[in-house]
Formats: structure tokens, sequence, C-alpha cells
């Protein structure tokens, strides 16, 4: 169905191919996995499989492209597109309509599908996807998670042959993303459609894949069976890492699968001492952010409804919850800059502080916020610029490049923000934020485009503010990133705490939260293998 024939990729400007010799066969109805480090060159492959490289993004394409017997050097995206569909990274990028159910139709106007067909598939999608309840809303007033579903929804409503979709799950919660991923499969094992999907979150998706593509730093492309590839692979699961550690042949790749080994390995970590977690908030006299009784409206929509929450120095604090819970809606009313329908909050030593009514470079030195999308806060033409504009807010120049380059060494200051990788971005404007040294930060989805490595890079940060007195929270959907970094956490349901307590408490508690590890080797409160290893050092 899909075939690459010694492919090489170069931009134009680029400084190295940002794919080299890529030779492998997808075949017809496969799942076929697309992994790698953060800005590798895997988005670059997803769109050379649907012919936007090089007609749309320009650049050289060595070699040979063929999707269904089309070879893209003569075939334009839009000759494609009764075959392939395509879901981009970021959905809100894609929507030409304003609601769910004229989204979902948009597509199969274009193809003149018949009016009846259309409604039954609209139907169809809708219950597959589960925005039956979403169908009037504006899209613009979606969760970036419900803007997600939309997207993959808009494509499948128009049954393309072959589906090619950009970390699908990445804005899911893990109740929609395992939804989503059923449906995918239904696809592929059902109706035979081909799959080729890139995603950071492996543990979400490895057991479905038939195949995986890892592309390496370099460009170079290694293909095989998911066990094949992931056995070698530095970009894994903690599932697999977990294998590796006990000496698991042939590796699991699905929890039931290393839950059925696992026995030994939980006899001998309940006879060892305590494993090693998240460090402990540290003392502190006072500050921090406390909030009570917040309530936030957006027209009829009751999105925080009374929360009481308090967040000290030193700790690291995760806030979650299914799409659409309130977390986004709540981080803002925090922030100050979101509305605020009723309720205090307070930040500052003194906690004397509301961020909603004092003027905006006083409330930056107090909370800071990383959106959902760092491009959300770079505006200017250049990382330079950004920095610059940065610094001149708070009178000390230099300084937020060298928060930059500690966070990721390496930035080109002339590169446009958009230009950059999503690890990057999130470190430009992470890097923007952290300059005004606030006492709070706030982070909406910060794991979105990032590999394992950069996560664990990120939670480093992360844990380095707080050991310095910074109160963090952090709205994530990534279980495996807060079993990481997180010493608390607190879970949001319609807009209310449903759960607050210690994060290995709340965790394992969790049929929905609870990472890889912990439901490997359930009932020890254990989250990582890092967490694992310590144990089993502690026994010998």
């Amino acid at each position: 169905m899909i075939e690459f024939d010694r492919v090489t990729v170069t931009y134009p400007n680029g400084a190295r191919p940002a794919l080299v010799d890529a030779t492998f066969t997808v075949g017809e109805g496969e799942l076929c996995l697309v992994i790698g480090p953060t800005g590798a060159g895997k988005s670059t492959l997803l769109k050379a499989a649907c012919g936007l490289v090089p007609h749309f993004t320009g650049g050289l394409l060595t070699g040979r492209v063929v999707v269904e017997g089309r070879d893209t050097r003569d075939a334009l995206p839009r000759d494609l597109a009764d075959v392939v569909g395509v879901v981009v990274q970021d959905p809100a990028a894609g929507f030409v309509t304003d609601t769910v159910e004229e989204e979902l139709a948009y597509a199969m106007e274009q193809l003149a599908v018949p009016a009846g067909v259309m409604r039954q598939r609209v139907e169809e999608v809708m219950d597959l996807l589960g925005l039956a309840g979403l169908r009037s809303r504006a899209l613009a007033d979606l969760s970036g998670g419900e803007q997600q579903r939309v997207a993959i929804g808009a494509v499948l409503t128009a049954r393309p042959r072959v589906l090619v979709l950009d970390e699908p799950t990445s804005a899911l919660d893990p109740a929609a993303a395992e939804d989503v991923l059923a449906a995918l499969t239904r696809l592929v094992h059902d109706l035979g459609m081909t799959v080729l999907l890139a995603e950071h979150r492996l543990e979400r998706v490895v057991q479905f894949a038939d195949h995986v593509i890892a592309v390496r730093a370099d460009g170079s492309v290694l293909h095989g069976s998911a066990e094949d590839v992931l056995r070698t692979s530095p970009i894994a699961p903690p599932i697999v890492h977990l294998g590796r550690l006990a000496g698991w042949e042939p590796l699991p790749l699905s929890v039931r699968d290393a839950r059925r080994r696992s026995p030994v390995l939980r006899a001998r970590l309940s006879t060892a001492g305590p494993a090693a977690g998240p460090a402990a908030p540290i003392a502190a006299a006072g500050g921090g952010l406390r909030a009570v009784d917040v309530h936030v409206l957006h027209g009829r929509v009751h999105a925080v409804r009374g929360i009481d929450l308090a967040v000290r120095p030193g700790e690291v604090v995760a806030l979650m919850g299914r799409n659409g819970s309130g977390k986004t809606s709540l981080l803002w009313a925090l922030q100050g800059a979101g509305p605020r329908s009723r309720g205090d909050v307070r930040v500052g030593p003194d906690l004397d502080v509301d961020p909603a009514r004092c003027p905006p470079e006083e409330a930056r030195r107090h909370v800071a916020l990383v959106p959902q999308n760092p491009l959300d806060l770079l505006y200017l033409t250049s990382v330079s610029a950004e920095c610059d504009a940065s610094d001149a807010a708070h009178g000390e120049r230099g300084r937020t490049r060298a928060v930059l380059d500690d966070l990721s060494p390496g930035v080109d200051p002339q590169s446009h923000p958009r230009d950059l990788s999503e690890g990057q971005r999130l470190a430009v404007a992470l890097s923007i934020q952290l300059s005004a040294d606030p006492g709070v930060l706030l982070l909406d989805e910060p794991t979105r485009g990032l590999d394992y490595p950069l996560k664990r890079r990120l939670g480093g940060v992360l844990a380095g503010r707080a050991a310095t007195g910074s109160a963090v929270l952090l709205s994530s959907h990534d279980v495996e990133f807060v079993a990481e970094c997180a010493t608390r956490v607190v879970v949001l349901a319609e807009g209310e705490v449903v759960a607050d307590g210690p994060a290995d408490e709340v965790l394992v508690a969790s049929a929905t939260f609870a990472p890889q590890v912990a439901r490997i080797l359930h009932p020890l409160h254990l989250l990582t293998v890092a967490a694992v290893r310590s144990r089993l050092e502690a026994a010998r």
C-alpha cells in the first residue's frame, strides 16, 4: 500500500537531510508505528507518504514514494485525497469550518459524497469517537483533546484507504486515547485500512502495531517487528525498559503479557526496601499558591466548580482528568489572564497578591503559565528577538538566553520559532517564563511532541525549580511523565476535585491514570522503572 524506495529528503537551507535512504513497505491492512527522537524526521516521513513533501513543503526528494500504485512525483496531494487521509499534529490548524458537525462533513462535500451517505457517515464517526455530545459545539470552544478527536473524525468520514496520523493521542486523556486507538484497530482489522502513525507516547500504542519504523537522529531508518526494533532502541516505553531490567525474553509489549511474567519480580520487590521517588516538598515558611472556591463559566458551561487548591513551595503537583474536566480553565484562572466567575486566588511570598488584579509584568514575577501550544507565547520572527523582548521586560540582558541554553543547548538564535522542533519551542517559551523567576509555575500539557529523553530533561528542570522554592502545577494526560516528576496528584472531573493525594497513592489506585509499571506490579506502590531499579539495588 505504501512503498518507500531509497527516499532522501533535504529541505532548503537544511544543514543535513531530514530523511536518509529510507526503504520500507507498509502492506494493506497494517498499522505501522513511526518512532524516533524529537526532530529526527518522523513528520517528514509522514508528509512524504501523502505527497506534502516536497509538493507543499519544498525541498528535494530523491527516490520514489508510491501510495496504492500512485507515484507521489506525479500525484499532487489533492490527487491523493480520495486515498490518503491526514491528521496533523496541531488539529486546530487544519479546521476549515466552525462547528463539529460541519467539520465532519467538509471532506465529503469536497469529494461529492451524496447527502444521505454523508449523514450516515457523520453519525457513525460520532458514535465511533464519542463526539455525539459535541455535535453543535463551536470548534474554538473545544478542549485540545476534543479538537483532536474531531480532526480524526473529519478524516475518517471520507473513508480513505490509508490513514496518516501525527501524534493522534498527544492531547487525549488515557481513556479517550484508548478509545481512539481501539477505533483505529477496528478500522485496520475489520475494514483493511492501512494506518501510518507517529507517536511519542509509545506505552499507549506499541501493542497495536504490526510493524515499527524507527527514524534515527541522523535521519536513517530501521524497519521491522515491534519486538525486534524496540529490543535495542533508545526510544522505548517503560514496559520495554522493565523487561530489559528483568531479563524477560521475549520482550513483552502489553501489560497483560508483562503481568504474566512478573510474579517472581514482584516477590523480589515486595521483600526489598523502599524505593526512591520524587523528592518530598522542601520546608518553606510561606508562599506558593492558594485558591478558594474558584468558579469559571464559559457561557452556559460551568467549567470549574468551587475548587479549593493549595500548592506549596517545593511541590510539583499534577492536575489530571479526562478531556473537558476543567484543567485548562483552572490554570488560566489561577494565572489571572483567564476568566474567574467567583472565588479568590492568592500568590506571592505572603499569599497576598491576586494575579488578576495587578499589572501583567508584576503578575508575571509571581505566576507564569506555559500554554498547551508554546507558539501562543511566541510572536516575533526569531528566537533572538523573543529573548531580547523578554530581557527588556525585566531589564537584565542575556538572562533569557542563558536559561534557554540550560534547557536546550544549541538552539539557533536566528531561527523562526515556527521552524523549531516541539521540544525547542517548549524550551523557548519556558525560558521566557522562567526568566522572570516566578514563585509559581503553571504548565498546560507540557510534554506534547516530546520524546522520553526530553521528558526526563523537563522533569529535571521542574524538580530544580521546586528545589529552589517554586511551586509547580502542571496539567497533563501523560501518566508516565506524571509518575516520574510529580510529588502529588489532583484529579478533576466535571470541574470538581475528586482526588488529591501523594502521587503513588492516587496513581496506583486509579484504573485510568496508573502508569505501566504500576499496572504490571500492582499492588506494589511502584510507578517507574527507576523506582524498581532502586528497590532491587537496595535488596542486594
